[in-house]
C-alpha cells in the first residue's frame, strides 16, 4: 500500500525535502488510504461541504478546501520523518475548522448553533481516529483544521445585526450601524497575519529540508498509537529484530533502520528479498 501511494503522489518527507517533489505537497490532496477513509470524506463533505457552499458559493468554500489543505500538508511534511502520507483528509479538516470560525464569527445570526457544533465535532473525532491507522497522519489533519479555521475567520465573516434588512434593532440608526462587529475585525486581521506567516515559515522550513520529528520527540504519537494491531516504530525499536522503512522516488531508495537510526542512500532497482538483506546490513 504504501509504495502504491508513493508512486501516486503521496507525502513524504524525503522526496520533498531531498528530491525537491513539491508537487506532493498538492498531489496528496486526492488520495485516500482505503474504502473506510474514503467513506468517511465523503460523509464529511455531505454534512459540512455541502452546508458551506449553499451558504458562501463554491468560490469561498473552493478557496478554503485548496488552501487550508495545502496549509496542512506543508506542516504536515515536516514532521513524517520516514513515513508517508495520504492527505485527502486534510482539506476536509479546513472545512471543519472554516464551520467553526463561521460559527464563531457569525454567532449572533447563526441558526441550530449546538447541532451544527456538534457536527464539527463528532467528524473531527471519527477523521482522527482514521488518522492513527497506517499511511494517516494527523499532524496534517490538525494544521489542515488550524488553516481551515484561519481562512474562515478571513472568507467567511457575515455582517450582524441584520444589516440592510428590517432585523436592524430599532434603537439604532442604519446610518451609523457597522456592518461588522468589533471583534470580527480583530479576528480579521489576526487571521490574515497568521496566515501569511504560516505559509512563509512553512515554505521556508522545506526548503531547508528541516526534519521537524528530530525536534519534537512525542509528535509521533499522533498519528500511531500503539494497540494489538499494529506496531509503531518504538515497539519496533524495542523487539530487537532489523525494521527498516524505505522510499523509493527517481531511481533512488532512501532506507532507514528503526533500530539505530541510520540511514543509507541506494541506486537501482530492488526485489523485496534484496530489501530485507540490505535492511539487515543496515541495522547491524
Amino acid at each position: 500500500m504504501s509504495s502504491t501511494l508513493l508512486k501516486m503522489g503521496a507525502l513524504s518527507w524525503f522526496a520533498i525535502s531531498q528530491n525537491h517533489q513539491y508537487w506532493r505537497l498538492i498531489s496528496c490532496l486526492s488520495l485516500h488510504v482505503g474504502l473506510i477513509h474514503l467513506f468517511v470524506n465523503i460523509v464529511c463533505l455531505l454534512f459540512v461541504g455541502i452546508k458551506l457552499e449553499q451558504k458562501f458559493g463554491s468560490g469561498k468554500l473552493g478557496s478554503i478546501f485548496f488552501l487550508s489543505g495545502l496549509g496542512g500538508s506543508i506542516f504536515g511534511e515536516l514532521f513524517l520523518e520516514h513515513r508517508i502520507s495520504a492527505g485527502a483528509s486534510i482539506p476536509l479538516f479546513g472545512l471543519l475548522g472554516a464551520m467553526l470560525s463561521d460559527l464563531i464569527t457569525n454567532f449572533t445570526v447563526y441558526n441550530l448553533k449546538c447541532a451544527s457544533f456538534t457536527v464539527v465535532v463528532l467528524l473531527c473525532m471519527v477523521n482522527l481516529t482514521i488518522g492513527i491507522f497506517p499511511d494517516n497522519d494527523n499532524f496534517s489533519h490538525f494544521w489542515g483544521f488550524i488553516f481551515g479555521l484561519l481562512l474562515g475567520f478571513v472568507l467567511l465573516m457575515e455582517p450582524q445585526y441584520g444589516w440592510g434588512s428590517k432585523i436592524i434593532p430599532p434603537d439604532r440608526n442604519p446610518q451609523v450601524v457597522s456592518k461588522y462587529n468589533g471583534y470580527q475585525h480583530v479576528l480579521w486581521v489576526g487571521a490574515v497575519i497568521l496566515l501569511i506567516v504560516g505559509y512563509i515559515v512553512g515554505i521556508i522550513l522545506i526548503a531547508r529540508g528541516i526534519d521537524g520529528s528530530s525536534h519534537c520527540t512525542w509528535c509521533h504519537y499522533l498519528s500511531c498509537i500503539p494497540s494489538p494491531w499494529w506496531k509503531c516504530d518504538a515497539e519496533q525499536q524495542k523487539s530487537g529484530q532489523a525494521s527498516c522503512t524505505y522510499v523509493m522516488s527517481g531511481g533512488y531508495m532512501f532506507m532507514r533502520c528503526l533500530n539505530n537510526q541510520r540511514t543509507q542512500l541506494y541506486n537501482g532497482l530492488f526485489s523485496i528479498s534484496s530489501l530485507k538483506v540490505l535492511c539487515g546490513r543496515l541495522c547491524k
